[in-house]
């Protein structure tokens, strides 16, 4: 997890430094610079209706708590669901913040919303929204993935006159008998 957190910053510092302004007297301007940070619910029980996490999808919820423990961020968002909740409550109680909650089949609303507070910000989703939304962000269609797919965190990266999308694949493993 190291590694991906020093390609993140790596990443985050290189966006701020190519995009220094110079003003009319050659001072040196940055521009609002703000990361989105978009996941997908951890792995959850196959209970009809709004199931909760498994066993593993809580570990992996606390691994993704420990993945952006020295990273600011100032909102977190996710679904009003026990699976995507579940799965933001470990890092909101750690930065100490509320989860907000937003309506899945507004992601446009969403992105407008973001777009218009520039913060670093978690947005927790869906198999069917969090790639869509990060699609919105940078202006790029996007399609859902796989609902066997649990490890990828969606980085965008937005100033006033770019926006970049990372995707990181984790490596958190988790072999729970309890969980097949």
């Amino acid at each position: 997890m190291t590694r991906i957190l020093v390609i993140a910053v790596v990443a985050m510092s290189t966006l701020a430094t190519s995009h220094a302004q110079t003003d009319m007297l050659g001072a040196q301007e940055s521009p609002a610079l703000f990361t989105i940070y978009l996941v997908r619910h951890a792995e959850k029980q196959t209970l009809p209706d709004d199931p909760p996490l498994t066993s593993c999808g809580e570990k992996r919820a606390v691994a993704l708590k420990e993945f952006w423990s020295d990273i600011p961020i100032d909102a977190v968002y996710s679904t009003d669901y026990k699976r995507t909740t579940g799965t933001a409550a470990p890092v909101a109680d750690a930065k100490d913040l509320e989860i907000q909650t937003y309506a899945p089949n507004a992601l446009e609303a969403l992105k407008e919303m973001l777009m218009t507070k520039q913060q670093d910000a978690i947005v927790v989703g869906h198999s069917n929204t969090t790639a869509v939304l990060a699609g919105l962000l940078i202006g790029e269609e996007m399609g859902s993935f796989d609902e066997s797919i649990y490890n990828r965190i969606y980085q965008v990266v937005l100033s006033n006159k770019q926006q970049r999308l990372h995707v990181f694949h984790t490596a958190f493993e988790c072999n729970d008998e309890t969980d097949r």
